[in-house]
């Protein structure tokens, strides 16, 4: 079996794994491949981003084929990580500490249903899964936490 990174026309990225590469071929050519988001079979095979470890303890990444460079990826990354979060502040109120508590309040109709955001213990975020409360991680890009938080 053999992983290919591949790309639509659209410029959807997405893997398909294949028995060789003569199956991707012969699947590419009957029009078998098509693009998860958005069903085109208009697909081609692109290179994989790869990881190459240095002596040393830092590494650098290869970004895949027309994805720019790694700092544009990571940029365009962070940019669209502090969109989602800042869309969350805006469109929730902070529970803190309460959200579990807060979450199965909701989950079983004891307070009004509203989107929450806060702060839970592992054990916390077991127990809701388990009672089958529905919940997101959004994790907060480094740059968005304040000093306040830290402490």
């Amino acid at each position: 079996m053999i992983a290919f990174d591949l790309r639509c026309g659209e410029h959807h990225i997405f893997e398909a794994w294949f028995k060789d590469r003569e199956a991707y071929e012969d699947q590419r050519e009957k029009g078998l491949i098509s693009c998860p988001v958005c069903g085109s079979t208009e697909v081609e095979k692109i290179l994989s981003p790869v990881a190459i470890k240095k002596s040393s303890s830092t590494s650098a990444t290869v970004p895949a084929a027309g994805a720019g460079d790694g700092a544009e990826v990571q940029e365009g990354f962070l940019k669209a990580m502090e969109k989602i979060y800042n869309t969350v502040l805006e469109n929730s109120e902070d529970v803190g500490t309460r959200f579990a508590s807060e979450a199965l309040k909701i989950h079983y109709g004891a307070a009004e249903a509203r989107s929450i955001r806060g702060v839970t213990t592992d054990e916390e975020e077991k127990m809701l899964q388990e009672e089958g409360v529905q919940f997101t991680k959004i994790p907060v890009p480094a740059k968005m936490v304040k000093k306040e938080e830290i402490n």
